[in-house]
């Protein structure tokens, strides 16, 4: 399925200013830092910035001299598990998580990225457990991105009724976004409920910035499945206009419509 999502979110963002001078009154300010405050936190944004621009072994010095300045830091430890799961270490990244964890067992962010590298291990199970425990974590505002990724995992284990509940509910919570709408509507059409698949993938086409080859092509999957040969065409323009050095537009014109 493709998701058009980035699984994991960040944790590590440095903390927002939890010092205090020694007049408890004082506002606090960035002078309140320590030196370990302050390389914890540039090893920390130096770290994020490599693992973005996909160069986990930079990324992993980095935030070994973060952990070396703050020892104990569950924001760090979540780093390290992303880090080694870029690697595909994945023993060291299970260590990484479960320290995290033992540090911060409320921290849903770091349950939402665990579950989503469980997700991709195949251990579909406790990737679903984790997302659960996510959510029903109180005050936690990320339930819909969570509802997402839990409903993929769902669908890449072959459970496509849970993850259309799932993918449902993360829709009803945060309607606007696309990619929501894009894998609820890729489970539709794999469950055969082309007419709802249309709904959702309408929402995301009838707007030009948010159309991409994928979407188009799924459309045109869908519309073939329900005999609109002129829609079909309709989405075959598009794609030819915008996306003509896509994977989706030469699937198009080789008519691979159930590839």
């Amino acid at each position: 399925m493709a998701t058009v999502l980035a699984g994991c979110v960040t944790t590590g963002a440095p903390p927002k200013s939890p010092y205090h001078a020694n007049n408890d009154d004082d506002i606090k300010t960035a002078s309140d830092q320590t030196n370990a405050d302050r390389l914890y936190n540039t090893r920390m944004e130096l770290a994020q910035a490599y693992l973005g621009r996909n160069q986990p072994a930079d990324a992993l010095d980095q935030v070994k001299q973060a952990l070396g300045a703050k020892p104990d830091m569950p924001a760090a430890y979540g780093l390290r598990g992303l880090i080694y799961a870029a690697l595909g270490d994945s023993e060291k990244a299970d260590e990484s998580f479960h320290r995290a964890m033992q540090l911060a067992p409320h921290d849903a962010d770091l349950m939402h990225n665990y579950g989503w590298y469980e997700c991709q291990q195949r251990r579909f199970d406790d990737a679903d457990a984790q997302f659960k425990r996510a959510i029903a974590e109180p005050n936690y505002r990320g339930a819909p991105r969570t509802m997402l990724v839990e409903g993929v995992c769902q669908a890449r284990a072959g459970k496509m009724q849970d993850a259309e509940r799932t993918l449902s509910r993360a829709y009803e919570l945060d309607p606007a976004n696309p990619t929501i709408a894009y894998n609820l509507s890729e489970v539709l059409y794999r469950e055969a409920q082309f007419d709802r698949a249309r709904f959702y993938i309408r929402r995301i086409n009838n707007r030009q910035e948010l159309a991409s080859a994928q979407s188009l092509w799924l459309a045109a999957r869908i519309e073939h499945k329900l005999g609109q040969g002129e829609q079909v065409k309709a989405m075959g323009a598009q794609l030819r206009e915008r996306f003509a050095e896509s994977p989706e537009a030469l699937l198009f014109e080789k008519g691979k419509f159930d590839d």
